[in-house]
């Protein structure tokens, strides 16, 4: 195996291992549902929200069908992120790769498990507020992010038209 398809596994186990170890932590041994909110800084606080949708809780459902089926689309997202991976060629994709796959399995651990994805970062300011998010959440915008920035700025590969 070559030391690049290596990294985005590696990658995707790193993001997922902090994210459920940030969950187990604030859900089981610091109780955060009895002890928030949990100000971090005026602007930052530690809270417990159930997500049971998807990102901005679109979809959400109270449902055992309807959490079966988020699941199972997050599960066949990530195997077709599984397979892009498996053919990539540069270090930037397949690190970003890794994070989308590990922050997928993340939240989809959180589904199966609890039915629900356990969110606890928000961020606000004055009357704005953002969105509350958990580890998952950043690997997978950070993933999408350099995606997206790799598409806008990267240069093509030599011979990039002989893929193997």
């Amino acid at each position: 195996m070559k030391p690049i398809r290596l990294l985005g596994p590696l990658v995707a186990i790193a993001a997922l291992g902090i994210d459920q170890a940030s969950k187990q932590w604030l859900l089981f041994r610091f109780d955060i549902g009895a002890h928030q909110p949990v100000r971090i800084a005026p602007f930052l606080d530690i809270v417990l929200a159930w997500n049971r949708g998807i990102s901005y809780s679109l979809f959400s459902t109270n449902t055992a069908l309807g959490q079966a089926v988020l699941l199972t689309v997050t599960l066949l997202a990530t195997l077709g992120l599984v397979v892009w991976l498996w053919r990539v060629r540069r270090l930037i994709t397949t690190v970003a790769l890794g994070l989308l796959i590990g922050g997928a399995l993340g939240n989809a651990y959180d589904r199966y498990a609890y039915g629900a994805v356990a969110d606890f970062v928000w961020f606000h300011v004055g009357t704005f507020s953002w969105y509350i998010f958990n580890g998952a959440d950043v690997a997978i915008v950070v993933g999408v992010a350099i995606l997206l920035a790799e598409s806008l700025f990267a240069r093509p590969e030599p011979n990039a038209s002989k893929m193997p």
